[in-house]
């Protein structure tokens, strides 16, 4: 079994990734704004990477049910093990969760998701302002919660290439130097 993730994990990470970080702070500054035609633009760009980067994850997750990932090193301790495994399972959970839980918020708000201004999704709930408010802090919880995992990810990632020097984090970029 090969050291090295595929082609095609290495691209759904490294673009999932890229996606994530152009939503985020899209999210964080959009959120205050006055309402205007500008406002409702962005979020429609931020709702446009949400759709996709769920698409993705159910492309990805698909992949990585069909494709196994390449083993993590003997010499890792056990508990490191159990963690990662963890974390990228928390991981894939929240980059599901958190664009669902936005187009269910956009649903229950009455503001119809369009992908790429062309494709009009189905609403999944009523319009309810309640529901949309809850649901609004919800989405926020998660992606605070996955900017948490991900700062362990990329600190885990860089202690074994920094401390450990293993291979760890060469699977994931192809032109770094392996050991």
């Amino acid at each position: 079994m090969s050291n090295r993730y595929t082609r095609t994990a290495l691209s759904l990470h490294w673009l999932i990734t890229l996606l994530i970080f152009a939503a985020f702070p899209l999210g964080i500054y959009m959120h205050d704004l006055p309402l205007s035609p500008f406002k409702l633009q962005l979020y429609s760009y931020h709702k446009w990477i949400g759709v996709t980067v769920f698409l993705l994850m159910v492309f990805r997750l698909y992949w990585r049910m069909t494709h196994r990932p390449p083993a993590l090193p003997e010499s890792m301790p056990r508990w490191e093990r159990i963690a990662a495994e963890g974390v990228h399972y928390l991981l894939y959970a929240l980059l599901l969760l958190i664009p669902l839980s936005g187009w269910l918020m956009s649903s229950a708000k009455g503001f119809q998701t369009v992908w790429f201004g062309v494709l009009p999704l189905p609403d999944l709930v009523g319009k309810d302002k309640m529901l949309g408010e809850s649901l609004q802090q919800i989405h926020e919880l998660l992606n605070f919660t996955l900017f948490g995992v991900l700062g362990g990810h990329i600190g885990a990632a860089l202690k074994h290439h920094f401390i450990e020097r293993d291979d760890i984090l060469a699977r994931m970029i192809p032109w770094l130097k392996r050991s």
